[in-house]
């Protein structure tokens, strides 16, 4: 049922207005669970970060509710909005584009709702701030990769464009103005995807991306804990399912 739901999600997300989700509530009678959800609708109306988690936990709640539904939300947003099982973009858009690029293979697959990538320099200085990205992740039932994880394709740049295609969230960080991770960005911003930004210095963050408020840290252990435990908050919104908040890193054994 998870996978049905996330499916679902993605779809709803990318297409429904307000009155869609009135309809929904009408055929599945969960009218009140929706109207009532203290930030459903006004994330949808404000294009906020938070709307993806929202509409997750309100069908969540409804399917919870009545097992039936989840057949009978499936059934209508096949009729009202066919052909649409794929998406790229995390976050909802008045106009979708099509685009067919020439550096990139496009690859095949979906969207992996519990996957956060993570796009910073290859070097040994920042291993420690990888193992705080993944325990960040960790504690909200989300994995953590960046490219040297992975070895799916004979060029990098191919193996980071599969890996940012198939996450839902991209942790960007600036530390040192690194030009690949600049391109990176930019790439995970044309494909739609919440972008989180952390950085060293606040001077490293490029102008045109300043308007996104970075989270700044300090390259040691009390920094990385820091860092680690506002990574947690900031990505509880995109939690794929309930679980139990891990607690805070302290001093006493720092994973990293």
């Amino acid at each position: 049922m998870g996978n049905r739901l996330i499916d679902l999600r993605s779809r709803i997300t990318s297409n429904f207005s307000e009155g869609n989700w009135e309809e929904l509530g009408l055929l599945t009678g969960a009218t009140d669970t929706i109207n009532n959800h203290h930030r459903l609708l006004r994330s949808l109306a404000w294009n906020d970060e938070d709307y993806d988690g929202n509409a997750l936990s309100v069908l969540r709640q409804i399917v919870e509710e009545d097992a039936r539904t989840l057949s009978i939300i499936e059934a209508y947003v096949d009729k009202r909005f066919p052909g649409e099982s794929q998406y790229i973009s995390a976050k909802p858009s008045e106009r979708k584009i099509t685009f067919s690029p020439h550096v990139f293979d496009v690859p095949d697959g979906f969207v992996e709702f519990d996957l956060v990538a993570a796009m910073m320099p290859f070097s040994k200085e920042f291993s420690p701030v990888h193992e705080a990205n993944k325990h960040a992740c960790a504690g909200n039932a989300l994995r953590c990769l960046r490219a040297d994880d992975i070895w799916e394709d004979a060029t990098i740049i191919q193996d980071i464009f599969n890996l940012v295609f198939r996450a839902q969230v991209v942790i960007v960080d600036f530390t040192g103005k690194n030009p690949n991770v600049m391109y990176e960005t930019g790439i995970a911003h044309t494909l739609g995807k919440h972008v989180i930004p952390i950085t060293q210095s606040l001077d490293d963050v490029p102008f045109d991306t300043r308007h996104h408020r970075a989270l700044k840290y300090l390259p040691n252990t009390e920094g990385l804990i820091t860092l680690a435990n506002a990574l947690t908050k900031k990505l509880s919104q995109f939690c794929p399912k309930t679980i139990a908040p891990e607690p805070p890193v302290s001093d006493d054994d720092p994973p990293f």
